[in-house]
């Protein structure tokens, strides 16, 4: 089963500085029918607007993703970790018994990032912090596993039995996916077009996957780009 969730259908707010999408429920954004799916409780689609940006807060018990598609957010934390991160980079924070942190755009450019909020395993973990470049030219038509639970083949590691992909697909290339049994999987589409199972998506739409043993992607118009999530 397959369940769309379309661009157009999620929340939205406008706060000047930032230009938000939620996927699921999100601060004064509540939606009983999307409040998370599995283990994956936030996916806001953020335009930051240049020298603005989140200042100093808290978080904790999270495994909290950054995914920078667009220009760059830079970060700082109670960790000491201070840095940028660029166009193509991912971030994974893991919040633990607690930590504070700011992302600000410093550049003189809107960033677009993905954030993403994954429920760890268990509470209490040590908080911790990791980056991952942006891959090269050889990741497109191709599944890039980014983060995952054991840390397999140079991934970041979070704390949750799920993992990670980014695609890529040229039009009318394709990737497939399998699904083991009793797992389930979400999709994003981050940019372009592309077919999931023959479910057309774009930008910005979702997908909820569970009772499928396994996912057929093909490149619509142009290309697409998305994140896929395998959780359990």
């Amino acid at each position: 089963m397959i369940r769309i969730r379309k661009a157009a259908d999620r929340g939205h707010a406008n706060h000047g500085w930032l230009d938000t999408y939620f996927t699921f429920s999100f601060a004064d954004y509540q939606d009983r029918e999307h409040i998370h799916f599995r283990n994956l409780r936030v996916m806001n689609d953020d335009k930051v607007a240049p020298k603005t940006g989140f200042g100093m807060h808290p978080h904790d018990n999270m495994e909290i993703i950054t995914y920078v598609m667009e220009g760059e957010i830079t970060h700082k934390d109670s960790m000491g970790n201070h840095g940028a991160i660029k166009a193509g980079e991912f971030q994974m924070i893991h919040a633990g018994t607690g930590i504070l942190h700011s992302e600000k755009n410093d550049s003189d450019q809107q960033t677009h990032l993905y954030q993403i909020w994954i429920f760890p395993d268990k509470k209490g973990h040590t908080p911790g912090y990791d980056q991952r470049p942006a891959l090269n030219g050889d990741s497109v038509n191709s599944l890039n596993l980014i983060v995952s639970g054991d840390g397999r083949d140079g991934s970041m590691q979070m704390h949750q039995d799920a993992s990670l992909y980014l695609g890529k697909l040229e039009h009318g290339k394709s990737l497939d996916f399998p699904i083991a049994e009793k797992r389930h999987a979400w999709v994003q589409v981050t940019k372009g077009k592309l077919t999931v199972n023959g479910n057309e998506l774009s930008a910005g739409d979702g997908a909820a996957v569970s009772d499928e043993t396994a996912l057929a992607f093909v490149g619509g118009d142009g290309g697409g780009e998305f994140l896929l999530f395998d959780l359990n």
